[in-house]
């Protein structure tokens, strides 16, 4: 127990490098089998998903990336599409086509991409909870055999995204793995007692050591927990940040306890069941839409998912979603399913003005290993701004207050570094004059879009800015003001 205090301690004791505080904006990839079928309900949410139907919630998300186990669950839509489309065909069959859409793929593409976006770092779904690799990894699968891809899609998307001048990393499913446990799960219970034991644990380790060795990825992200002990789990986390000084480790590392394992107890994982339906029922508005996982010893960062803080954090965190309630490509997904570009930004200007980054997803088709137009068009919005903007984004850092108000309603958000405070009015400015309630501050100001001059003038406690013209920019018009 000392010896693994000692080593929690010491990882502790690590800061958060400063690239990723500064990079602010990430790429998340979910691509896989599963985007072959590319079918999940429609009911809204997660966390709607399970307040209508918690009782076979984990079988009617909304994230295709779960189909593999929605298929086993009798009645669900998943079921019902699988039957119509693909008859008694075992999910084992969509990793031919998968792989042979990937004649298509043009990492190099993609990465640009993702670079005129202003994203810095891009993290790719290795292995998801079907347990598909998407390397040819040298750790045999005894359940599922020849469960990897012949193409090394990791290594060459890593290649691609760092001679794009950008930061790579992977996720790994360490919690989940449908190919070790095949039980179907229905409830909340089953899925957080469905972590694999056996010869699971050695495997997962295994895989992940290998993604260091070979990929040297600047963040590991995993997902849902880990499937050892802690001390097993601190040698993990000090070896990768040996092999990768400058990595960074997410917050879904719970490990295994006397606790969790009591769950494989059905008495046990029922009642469990009974406290959170309870539980979720209760929930209403934003509480329901998203997940926050729970702090852990150690972490670089947390992960609120389709969630975020609502007020400045002390601990980095990484706002992560989709541009849909889906991180896999839905098929049926259209225009009306995407959260509009204004929408997504402000929730990214939100998130840095909080210590927030904002890890945004695309998920490609596997046809034709292709990004579909509509996240497209939504990466070159946000390519757009930050453009013009990213200097009140890039590299700063939480004022002393993330949120403030116009005369006129319009929220106001803050970052700053140490020469400027940046003043960040979301929508469109309709006036060359602008009230900020309750801001006492002073000094040369610009517009950052263009440049121009903006005076500031004291009103009691309120800042009147005075444009030197009209503001253009419909998502959000940013001042920078020198300290």
């Amino acid at each position: 127990m000392a010896s693994t205090d000692h080593a929690l301690a010491e990882l502790n004791a690590r800061p958060v490098p400063d690239w990723y505080h500064d990079a602010k904006f990430g790429i998340f990839i979910h691509w896989g089998a599963f985007a072959i079928p590319g079918f999940a309900p429609r009911l809204g949410s997660i966390g709607e998903a399970f307040a209508k139907d918690y009782d076979r919630a984990v079988a009617m998300v909304p994230y295709t990336e779960w189909y593999c186990n929605a298929i086993k669950v009798p009645g669900t839509p998943s079921a019902e599409f699988h039957r119509t489309h693909y008859g008694d065909a075992p999910y084992e069959d969509f990793k031919q086509p998968f792989e042979a859409g990937l004649k298509h793929w043009d990492p190099a593409a993609w990465a640009e991409a993702f670079r005129d976006a202003g994203a810095r770092y891009v993290v790719l779904v290795t292995k998801h909870h079907d347990g598909l690799c998407l390397w040819p990894s040298g750790v045999a699968n005894r359940h599922q055999a020849g469960w990897t891809t012949e193409r090394d899609i990791v290594g060459e998307l890593a290649a691609a995204v760092r001679a794009a001048g950008l930061r790579f990393g992977v996720y790994y499913s360490g919690g989940i793995d449908w190919t070790f446990n095949r039980r179907p799960l229905r409830t909340l219970g089953d899925f957080i007692a469905s972590t694999p034991g056996g010869d699971y644990p050695a495997y997962a380790m295994a895989q992940v050591r290998e993604l260091i060795d070979r990929y040297e990825p600047s963040v590991l992200w995993n997902d849902i927990s880990w499937p050892t002990r802690p001390g097993p789990l601190y040698r993990l986390f000090a070896d990768y940040y040996r092999a990768v000084p400058e990595g960074v480790v997410n917050d879904r590392w719970v490990a295994t306890s006397l606790q969790r394992d009591l769950l494989k107890i059905p008495l046990v994982r029922r009642y469990l069941d009974r406290k959170l339906k309870a539980a979720v029922g209760r929930q209403s508005g934003e509480e329901s839409k998203g997940i926050i996982p729970p702090e852990i010893p150690h972490s670089d960062f947390r992960t609120p998912e389709y969630a975020a803080f609502a007020e400045i954090q002390v601990k980095k965190w990484e706002a992560t979603r989709g541009m849909s309630h889906s991180f896999g490509f839905n098929r049926n997904d259209d225009e009306a399913d995407y959260a509009g570009a204004d929408t997504l930004i402000h929730d990214f200007i939100d998130a840095v003005s909080r210590n927030g980054n904002l890890l945004l997803n695309v998920g490609p088709r596997a046809t034709d290993a292709a990004i579909p137009d509509e996240q497209l068009r939504r990466l070159r919005q946000f390519g757009a701004w930050l453009r013009a903007n990213g200097d009140a984004i890039y590299g700063t850092r939480p004022w002393t207050r993330s949120d403030g108000e116009t005369e006129c309603g319009l929220a106001v958000r803050f970052t700053a570094t140490p020469e400027r405070v940046n003043l960040i009015v979301k929508g469109p400015v309709a006036s060359t004059r602008l009230v900020i309630r309750n801001l006492p501050l002073s000094g040369e100001a610009v517009r950052l879009d263009d440049g121009s001059p903006v005076t500031l003038e004291p009103r009691g406690p309120d800042l009147l800015l005075t444009f030197a013209g009209p503001c253009v920019d419909t998502v959000a018009t940013t001042v920078a003001v020198a300290t």
